[in-house]
């Protein structure tokens, strides 16, 4: 497949930046590892922290199985050679093909429990009202089910060893476009959240006592926590979904989106 040298200096930058991501996050899970285990894993634990630990965890595994799993994969065509012409079982090597979708998947459902947990606590602000919860189900459901369709349907897409690269994804600008709209989907929900969590913030504290900076009661946790997290996904997401409507589309679905997960 061909790649121009700018494909290949852009999709190596993604790379790196992702590997120095990933180096983040590990060495935050050793450093809170003491406090995670005194704090979680020796009290009670309920729901909320359940879906916290499967999220933090299910990151983390994604990870350590990308980079393991990475030396070894092969294309389609590698396989069938290995097998079928030396005659050889390639047990010790994985599709990049089945990686893309497994990448896909983990973080799919990262992206659902993190719905669910931002939806629980929008709940418990709303003083656990149930209509609220009702229709933030069906929404959830709604969006999970755009997400579903047009990024596990079957597209013209392709996932193959590129020179110089490794295992890569390569779209046609229309199917590009189709998963982008997962992405949409995903930032209109965090929208959501962030309406109703101000919206609600400001119908107790009123508008001129809204603040970034005190931290004197749940209610200032609650709306500082939920302006950064906003923020962050909205630097992020914004020019990840810009990402699948612009560009050639030999880089335009392998950049933002793995620095995103």
């Amino acid at each position: 497949m061909f790649t121009t040298d700018s494909d290949v200096q852009q999709i190596l930058l993604c790379i790196y930046a992702v590997f120095a991501g990933n180096s983040i996050l590990i060495y935050d899970h050793v450093m809170t590892l003491p406090e995670e285990i005194v704090l979680i894993w020796r009290r009670p634990k309920g729901l909320f922290a359940m879906l916290f630990l499967l999220n933090r965890y299910l990151a983390l595994l994604g990870i350590i199985c990308s980079m393991v799993m990475q030396p070894f994969l092969v294309s389609d065509e590698v396989l069938y050679f290995v097998m079928h012409v030396l005659n050889v079982w390639a047990h010790n090597f994985f599709l990049c093909s089945k990686y893309t979708i497994s990448r896909q998947l983990d973080i799919f459902f990262q992206a659902i429990i993190i719905c669910i947990i931002m939806a629980m606590r929008i709940y418990a602000l709303y003083g656990c009202n149930q209509h609220l919860l009702t229709w933030m189900a069906i929404i959830i459901i709604a969006l999970v089910g755009v997400a579903c369709a047009v990024t596990f349907a079957q597209v013209s897409g392709d996932a193959a060893i590129l020179p110089r690269i490794g295992c890569y994804e390569v779209y046609t600008t229309e199917t590009a476009a189709r998963i982008g709209l997962a992405w949409v989907a995903l930032f209109v929900f965090d929208l959501l959240i962030f309406v109703l969590t101000v919206y609600k913030i400001y119908k107790i504290r009123g508008l001129p006592r809204l603040s970034l900076i005190t931290r004197r009661n749940v209610i200032d946790v609650i709306f500082q926590d939920g302006v950064m997290y906003f923020g962050a996904i909205a630097l992020i997401n914004i020019p990840n979904i810009l990402t699948y409507y612009s560009g050639s589309v030999r880089i335009q679905t392998r950049t933002l989106r793995q620095l995103f997960s």
